[in-house]
This record gives C-alpha cells, structure tokens and sequence, in this order.
C-alpha cells in the first residue's frame, strides 16, 4: 500500500526524512480493526516525528500521521479514529495513562491507505460530516474542545485571548468559542492572517504583542516562547492560561514574580477523551460549525503540506486524501 513514513530523523530538516512508498499492509491483532482511509488531516505532531521527537530510530520505519477517517473494513462502516492509544487495562481519561501514545509514536500511522487501530478507538462518523471535515478533529479540533470546554474554567460572556489565531488549534478554539458564547479576541503576525481570525469568528484580532483594550479571563497558548510573556500581561487577576503546545519554543522565563503576585493559573492540556471526541462530533451537529480546510492534497504531495504548516503558510487544516 502507499504510505507517506519517516525513513530517518533530521532535527534541523525533518522533511529530508519523509519517503512516500510501500509499506506492508497492515494486519490487525486481536482487539483491534483494518480502516481503509478516506481522508487525514496533518498535525505538528508530524514534523515532530520526523525531527525525532517522541521517537527512536529503532522504530523506523514509521509511517506518519494520527488522525484519519475512513471505512471500518469488518463492518463497512464510516468512523473517526481517536489516535490517543491507552493500555488495554486503563480504564477512565486516556490522556492521563502514564503508558498512552499516538498513532506513528509506537504504532504505523495513518497517512497510508490502510491503518490499523484498536477497535475501542473507532467512533461512528456523523452523515453530515465529510470525511476530509471528519478527519480534522481528532487531534487539533479535540485539544481545542478540551483546553476551552475542560480546562479554561470560562463561561459565556466572558473573554478569550487565542494566541497565534490561524493553525490548525487556535482556529478551531475561534469557531467554538464564538458559537459557545464567548467573546474572542485573536493575535496574528499579519494583516491578512488578522482579518482571517475575524472571518473565522474572532471578534477582534490584534498585531502580535500588542496591547489589549482590556485584560480577559484566559489565553489558550500554542506558540510557547514567541508569545507568552504577551499572554501572562493580557491575564485579569485570577486568570488562567491553557497550554497545549509550544510551537516557537518551549523555554520562555516563566515570570514567577507575575504569576504569583497576580494568582494567576497555568494549565497544562494534550489531547482528548473518546467521550469528548464524541461530545465534539455532537456539538458540531447541533451547531453547524465545520473545520476550516485550507487545502486538500493527494499522499504524493504530502511533503507539500508540510512544507506550508512548518512555513506557517495555512488558515485551518490541510487535509491528505490517500
């Protein structure tokens, strides 16, 4: 089958490390179930994988990517694949099991025409969803769902900063966040990725660092570095910031003196539950709110879209159709 997988980890390059080729088909073990993929959706996870983050060269060959939806080959029908595997005896918040992964950390991934997943970890996909929209929420929409609907402590009417507004995370926190009732303010680095994060939903977008009319009640932060001394200052007393990635680095001064003295909260957040994966989907039926699908690329042009992610170039996901 074709598969796009890392053949080699490049720290500085990771995109000399991708190969799209052969692989085996993959064979399913006891528990678990073949999906022929319809759709994938590229992550930052996957640049990751291929600089060599989460992974040893011994499990090289590994075929890259952890959101997919597709047909249930036993069964023929249409479901989401959630990608956070747990152990076979973890019961409750699989995000939580000190033994969990991701698809392509320890098991082949989904960028294949064929993957191959425990069975627990396949959720009906709903009708009205495309399978290109479907595939977008497993890994960026579920991290939103959870750092803005679990761990934010907000509620309608009160105010969210969403730093970096237009990857794949924040521009899923916009589109919920504003059909949640929240206010939601946005930064970006360009004009025109500003006035993308207001077509998106944000009710307002500003320069990156810049001042706020006001301080708001919690920042979700995926930039890290570039952008968090701006999210501590834009904090009210009391306010929290939700962390899921640090796409710019992940060692800016940590400002104690601020956190302390303003009783500020920070909060760590990875991924998603099967139940909130599946609280997601709902929500998306009731709402009619969708992904925002920047481009949609066939698997040999996969290093295309990873090129545009790593570069920034991208409003919402890219989407691989095997």
């Amino acid at each position: 089958m074709l598969a796009a997988y890392a053949s080699s980890l490049n720290p500085d390059s990771p995109l000399d490390g991708l190969v799209v080729g052969d692989r085996p088909e993959p064979v399913a073990e006891a528990g678990w179930t073949t999906v022929r993929v319809k759709a994938v959706s590229l992550n930052h996870h996957d640049l990751w994988t291929l600089r060599g983050v989460g992974i040893s060269a011994d499990r090289l060959p590994m075929t890259l990517g952890c959101d997919a939806a597709g047909i249930d080959t036993s069964t023929g029908r249409e479901v989401v694949v959630h990608s956070v595997i747990s152990g076979t005896d973890w019961s409750g918040d699989e995000t939580f099991d000190p033994g969990r992964s991701l698809l392509s950390e320890k098991h082949q991934g989904t960028l294949a025409e064929l993957v191959s997943v425990p069975t627990r970890n396949l959720i009906d996909k709903p009708s009205e969803l495309s399978f290109p929209e479907a595939a977008c929420l497993p890994t960026a929409w579920l991290t939103a769902y959870r750092m803005l609907f679990v761990n934010s402590g907000v509620r309608p009417g009160q105010t969210v900063l969403v730093q970096g507004a237009t990857g794949g995370v924040a521009s899923a926190c916009i589109k919920l966040g504003r059909e949640a009732g929240l206010r939601i303010w946005a930064t970006a680095r360009t004009e025109a990725k500003r006035a993308s994060a207001v077509d998106l939903g944000a009710h307002q977008a500003f320069a990156s660092g810049a001042r706020l009319p006001e301080r708001v009640d919690a920042v979700i932060e995926t930039v890290g570095a570039a952008t968090w001394s701006h999210s501590l200052k834009s904090l009210r007393p009391g306010g929290r910031i939700v962390i899921s990635g640090a796409t710019s680095g992940a060692r800016p001064p940590a400002e104690l003196n601020r956190i302390f003295f303003l009783q500020l909260s920070v909060v760590g957040s990875t991924m998603g539950t099967r139940a909130e994966l599946a609280n997601l989907m709902s929500f998306l039926q009731i709402s009619g709110v969708r992904p925002p699908i920047d481009r949609i690329l066939p698997l040999a042009q996969v290093a295309d879209g990873l090129a545009a992610m790593e570069s920034g170039d991208l409003l919402g996901k890219i989407v691989i159709e095997p």
